[in-house]
């Protein structure tokens, strides 16, 4: 798997290759933090599992989560972890906006230029905002695949209807239009999250 620069993740896969089988369940060596005593402090390995091999983490992945976070008021603990925001926004419009998104399948409207994917069609199985008693926000979002920049962008251009700068019928034709440069700016990367990545089960050996 991969994300754009700056985003986070609390769940990630990698994969790669090894003349030993055992890694995962080797008495003799920890692995496991050998592997972490090379790695800079902000990453941390909390797993090895021996997989099929021709397993791929990108291309194998069925399905992935994301979560984006909006503070709306001043935290410095936050600061590069969530996009700080201030003013109002209109959380349930916004939620309905987030409905609408299920019903598409070709995202191009949502995504970079010039990038090297063969389509533009994701199937999003879950879109929902929730706003808590201190007003922090956070939209989560999984499908099957995302394209570049999709989710920052697509919670840009939610933000608008959140500022009634848009109305949901706007929000509609920037999908239809299939073209970004109808869409919102992207919002920071510091408050994306890669949360979730689901595999077949199969792909993993006991």
């Amino acid at each position: 798997c991969r994300t754009d620069a700056g985003v986070h993740a609390k769940e990630l896969y990698a994969h790669f290759d090894s003349k030993r089988n055992n890694l995962h369940n080797d008495s003799q060596i920890d692995w496991l933090h050998k592997f972490n005593s090379m790695l800079p402090i902000d990453i941390s390995i909390d797993g090895i599992y021996s997989v099929d091999e021709n397993a791929n983490a990108r291309f194998d992945a069925t399905a992935r989560t994301y979560q984006y976070f909006i503070h709306c008021k001043r935290n410095p603990f936050l600061v590069n972890r969530s996009y700080y925001y201030y003013s109002e926004l209109d959380v349930a419009l916004m939620s309905k906006a987030s409905k609408l998104l299920m019903k598409y399948k070709d995202f191009s409207a949502f995504s970079k230029v010039h990038t090297q994917v063969k389509t533009n069609i994701c199937k999003i199985k879950q879109a929902e905002w929730k706003k808590d008693k201190e007003r922090n926000l956070v939209f989560t979002i999984r499908a099957d695949r995302f394209l570049r920049g999709m989710v920052r962008m697509i919670v840009g251009t939610m933000m608008l209807v959140g500022k009634h700068k848009i109305t949901l019928s706007d929000f509609q034709k920037i999908i239809d239009s299939k073209d970004c440069r109808n869409a919102g700016a992207l919002v920071p990367a510091c408050g994306l999250y890669l949360t979730k990545v689901e595999y077949p089960k199969q792909l993993f050996k006991k």
